[in-house]
């Protein structure tokens, strides 16, 4: 009975790390932030129970597998845009400011945490709709209630909404492509890696390169953004674009 005893507050206590007893919040903040810190590669049950000072049994518990891990890192991303974020109700909100407002807070969540954006096409790719984290699908019904709500119908709505994120996400992606051959030149084409093209058979693309390295930022997100709504509003009200 005494070692018993012993075994069963020891078994009871491998629940609790360094930070304290786990919550699923407490282990998904910590495994972005090891992302954050050393890319998607260093992340494994094992590393993020040495992280917080649990056996990686103890995760089980609140991601089954590694799979559910990645999506518990996509959940907080955007838990993080919520945060971010007014509260969803936006009705007779103008609808072009509030897709702005989310274009602008989903860009920064995806600076903030580069190295867990490619997880934004690879894991919804792969999980279904219905199966999706509770606050991904709260920003969908987010961007689709604002459209109804502005007057657009189903199907004008559902083509703004796909079009918003394709070109949301399709930015966001390009601006952190990696585009730095060597950080420690300071000539900017060695810097660059120009000498790798051949200027032959990629004269265009070398000649660009050095502005395709600049980011666009938000201006250039919003500028985007403007010019693929104007494509929908440019008959006239949501109301008459519905029809």
């Amino acid at each position: 009975m005494a070692n018993s005893s012993r075994n069963g507050p020891a078994r009871r206590a491998s629940d609790r790390g360094r930070y304290g007893r786990l919550n699923r919040g407490r282990v998904l903040a910590t495994a972005l932030d090891l992302v954050d810190r050393e890319g998607l590669s260093a992340l494994s049950m094992r590393r993020l129970g040495s992280e917080l000072g649990v056996e990686a049994m103890a995760l089980y518990r609140y991601a089954s597998n590694k799979d559910a891990l990645l999506d518990g890192l996509v959940e907080a991303l955007y838990l993080e845009l919520e945060d971010r974020l007014p509260p969803a109700d936006e009705s007779g909100a103008d609808w072009r400011a509030g897709l702005h407002r989310i274009a602008r807070a989903t860009y920064d969540v995806c600076l903030a945490h580069p190295q867990a954006v490619p997880l934004l096409a690879t894991r919804l790719l792969a999980v279904p709709l219905a199966r999706r984290p509770a606050a991904v699908l709260r920003d969908h019904e987010r961007v689709l209630a604002l459209l109804r709500g502005a007057g657009f119908g189903e199907r004008t709505a559902s083509a703004v909404f796909r079009a918003f994120t394709a070109w949301l996400l399709g930015y966001v992606t390009v601006e952190l492509r990696p585009m730095v051959d060597n950080p420690d030149e300071t000539d900017p084409a060695f810097r660059l890696g120009l000498h790798r093209l051949s200027p032959k058979e990629l004269p265009t693309l070398r000649d660009t390169a050095a502005s395709l390295a600049e980011r666009g930022g938000p201006e250039g997100l919003a500028a985007g953004l403007d010019a693929l709504l104007d494509g929908f509003s440019g008959a006239g009200s949501p109301s008459a674009a519905s029809r």
